[in-house]
């Protein structure tokens, strides 16, 4: 007698993405570091019951707890794969995500924890350059205008000198180009 061949279809989509760089960076074995859970706690980690969450957030774009556990039923083949844990729909009921989110917000371990996963992803170059331009991006809109505000009236890359517009970048540089004469609207900086 020939046995059967059973065949499983699990919708991968970009979840093989989402966990690896989630595992590269650290996330699951930062989280379990820093986060303890309840002494009950069973089964999969913190950390990896966190990654496959924030999937799901990314992959469906829904935030809510309640659509975790059967989103993790219809993939529990690709999640065992790309994690290499004993994958458990139960794992993901939203009583236990809201015990990951009792976890996470603890202040000191989550600082503990930004900590180290910005050691991990943020590099810093010690750069000498010559010159520094920055050119940035350019927000208008209806927007109240004062003097010492971030919205500016002025010249505009939307050609719309009558709309406030951010003036400041991330650096608190000017982008509206006085600064330097700069006729694009970038600030130049020499050396």
């Amino acid at each position: 007698m020939t046995e059967g061949l059973t065949v499983t279809t699990d919708r991968v989509d970009d979840i093989p993405i989402l966990l690896a760089q989630s595992d590269t960076i650290g996330i699951p074995e930062l989280l379990d570091k820093c986060f303890k859970p309840h002494g009950n706690w069973e089964g999969i980690s913190l950390g990896w019951t966190t990654a496959v969450w924030l999937a799901h957030i990314l992959e469906d774009a829904d935030h809510r707890m309640n659509q975790v556990q059967s989103w993790v039923a219809h993939r529990l083949q690709t999640l065992h794969l790309c994690t290499g844990q004993e994958v458990q729909e139960r794992s993901w009921s939203d009583d236990r995500l809201a015990l990951v989110l009792d976890a996470l917000a603890q202040p000191e371990q989550w600082q503990r924890f930004e900590t180290a996963l910005n050691q991990r992803i943020i590099r810093v170059y010690q750069l000498n350059p010559q010159r520094v331009r920055l050119d940035s991006t350019t927000a208008s809109g209806y927007w109240s205008v004062n003097e010492e505000g971030l919205f500016q009236l002025g010249g505009s890359h939307d050609h719309r000198p009558d709309l406030p517009q951010r003036k400041r970048d991330a650096l608190g540089v000017g982008s509206a180009g006085a600064a330097a004469g700069d006729a694009s609207g970038g600030w130049e900086s020499r050396r």
